[in-house]
């Protein structure tokens, strides 16, 4: 449920809005890992929760960069494609 509505409140924000927050995001796991490291940090899942946010903030990015809003092909249109005989050679 939390990474719905953090998805959600991404898709509300304009791509420059989404790097800064890039920015501020991975600013925010350089001091995580630096605490990690001197055994300051006490939740320690914090970590992989930034990075899941990283890693959202981007896929938010690269939907709005897609020209037409077109997706990229999936694993399965590439099954198909070599099922078919289309694929590379």
């Amino acid at each position: 449920m939390k990474s719905t509505k953090y998805m959600n409140s991404l898709d509300d924000k304009s791509v420059e809005e989404l790097q800064t927050e890039l920015v501020n995001t991975k600013k925010e796991l350089f001091n995580l890992r630096f605490q990690n490291a001197t055994n300051q940090l006490d939740n320690t899942a914090r970590i992989n929760e930034v990075r899941k946010n990283i890693a959202r903030i981007l896929t938010a990015i690269t939907k709005r960069e897609w020209p037409g809003g077109a997706q990229p092909r999936t694993k399965k249109s590439r099954r198909i494609r070599f099922a078919t005989g289309q694929g590379r050679r």
